[in-house]
């Protein structure tokens, strides 16, 4: 006899797919560390300048409090976000809201994968064939969520792994950089620190995958905080980064810098590798990859869960949706475009998390 974990509305879940508490370390760092942070320096320093650092402590601490909300909302349910949609707001209603939260997890495997597509045609082949690269990296996705959650949570502990060597590389800009950048400190009025802390918000966005894989956790009480060490680790490394371009670049100079990160990649210099940012791209391939599968993978689990389809029926028709999706954006400005949306409509997401909370524990008050 299989051993299952029981939930609430028929949600069960096999022994055999499901992750130790430790693992949540890996998947929440691991959806908030992708595409993004090769980037990000630029957007916050627009409304900061170089105090956009302080900025990243104060949206670390907001991420920290929405994740405990999260929690607080799956505890009261003893589900995933399907279940708490259709205790509060009942079977259809919750249905509905359950698929939004579907299409905007697709709409962030989109975002994620076409952004870094634009950075393999910019960076290293110009004249990629945007349509057969994304084919490929497709299939591999699909190859890797059908396979089951356990093997998405692999990818995400790998990707860790990979990706704290290429971090240690800031050592390089930092020795060549100029420390008196960040001063004075505090220079800018609060208005411009609270718009920079909403830039430094839609950085994290990756731990509302909570609702959708909380099931899958083995022990889901004990994996409360290695989920904080997963947001504290991505803070960390955020604010290191963001510091490490501070240090290197002016502020007029970051202005006109897309890519921070690739950019400083440049000056690595090994006796054996003359571009290393080329190297660099490749290996962060690995670390945006499951990025895109746990998206794509909470993207067509709820799906499963509102019409009770199986998964794989889902995945064909979102692989499909990608494919032209990534074809249809072709410039610069539609990318740029897509990412604003994207990172507007994660703010919704994120405001929406306290709401559920309050409701959550009205509904349970007044129930109990």
């Amino acid at each position: 006899m299989n051993n299952i974990t029981p939930f609430k509305e028929g949600l069960s879940v096999p022994e055999s797919s499901l992750v130790t508490p430790t693992y949540v370390f890996f998947l929440i760092h691991a959806m908030q560390v992708g595409v993004g942070i090769l980037g990000f320096e630029t957007y916050i320093s627009k409304y900061a300048g170089f105090d956009a650092w302080i900025s990243i402590l104060f949206g670390g601490l907001c991420i920290h409090i929405l994740l405990w909300m999260i929690y607080h909302i799956l505890q009261d349910s003893k589900g995933d976000i399907v279940s708490v949609h259709k205790n509060i707001f009942g079977k259809y209603i919750g249905g509905f809201l359950s698929l939004l939260f579907s299409i905007y997890f697709l709409l962030l495997t989109l975002t994620v994968l076409r952004t870094f597509i634009e950075v393999i045609e910019v960076w290293i082949f110009p004249e990629l064939q945007l349509w057969l690269f994304s084919c490929a990296s497709i299939l591999l996705i699909y190859y890797f969520v059908v396979s089951g959650f356990r093997v998405v949570t692999g990818m995400c502990l790998i990707s860790v792994i990979l990706g704290l060597p290429i971090l240690l590389l800031k050592f390089y800009p930092i020795l060549e950089g100029d420390v008196s950048s960040l001063y004075p400190v505090v220079d800018h009025s609060v208005s411009e620190l609270i718009a920079a802390t909403k830039q430094s918000v839609l950085s994290f966005l990756g731990i509302e995958l909570l609702l959708i894989f909380y099931p899958f956790i083995k022990n889901p009480h004990a994996s409360k905080k290695w989920a904080h060490f997963g947001v504290f680790f991505t803070v960390l490394i955020y604010l290191i980064t963001a510091i490490t371009s501070f240090v290197y670049f002016s502020e007029g100079q970051l202005e006109y810098v897309i890519w921070g990160t690739i950019t400083l990649w440049k000056i690595v210099e090994f006796p054996f590798v003359e571009r290393f940012e080329y190297i660099g791209i490749a290996m962060w391939f690995y670390v945006v990859l499951p990025n895109i599968a746990l998206a794509l993978w909470g993207a067509s689990r709820i799906p499963k869960r509102v019409f009770k389809v199986k998964q794989r029926y889902v995945l064909w028709l979102f692989c499909a949706i990608l494919l032209v999706a990534s074809g249809l954006l072709k410039t610069r400005h539609t990318i740029d475009t897509l990412n604003s949306f994207t990172s507007q409509v994660g703010l919704y997401v994120l405001l929406y998390i306290p709401v559920l909370f309050c409701l959550s524990k009205i509904i349970n008050k007044v129930r109990n």
